[in-house]
């Protein structure tokens, strides 16, 4: 997978692409919205790293970057519970990191690194590009569901 970056108007847009299946999808818009896709068929004749770069191609042209993991930001959600938490957290934290990546990834904010669980709290920790609307929309996003119930969204510093 490839994402890229670019300040438009100050306002943060991403195009992104990657493989699967033997097709690319490329992907694009505002940071914070689902944006639109392409699909392309895989050239058997190029490298991944190729095929992906040749989509991108006009993309980098228009000075579109790559932001550093290190230039993220690390949003972290956390959720009370009992002492080690039970099998029923630990399947609830699954289950949250899988629809943070899938919000985060389809708005171009980032991706969710995991988490943890023990000594009274449950945590989910992301990496977005931008913090600001990343818990505004993980907010909206978990509004009455069984996510809802989270103690905190934080910036780590």
């Amino acid at each position: 997978m490839v994402k890229l970056y670019k300040n438009i108007d100050e306002v943060l847009h991403y195009h992104e692409a990657w493989t699967y299946e033997n097709i690319i999808t490329e992907h694009w818009g505002e940071v914070g919205s689902k944006g639109s896709n392409r699909e392309y068929p895989v050239d058997p004749k190029l490298t991944e790293d190729d095929n992906l770069r040749h989509i991108l191609k006009p993309v980098y042209e228009q000075d579109y970057k790559e932001i550093d993991i290190d230039d993220h930001v690390l949003l972290i959600l956390e959720y009370k519970i009992d002492d080690f938490g039970s099998p029923d957290d630990l399947s609830k934290r699954n289950s949250l990191e899988d629809k943070l990546n899938n919000l985060l990834g389809w708005t171009g904010l980032g991706e969710c690194d995991g988490g943890s669980i023990g000594s009274g709290t449950m945590e989910v920790a992301c990496f977005v590009v931008d913090y600001s609307i990343a818990e505004t929309m993980i907010v909206d996003a978990l509004r009455e569901t069984e996510c809802a119930d989270y103690s905190r969204i934080y910036q780590m510093e």
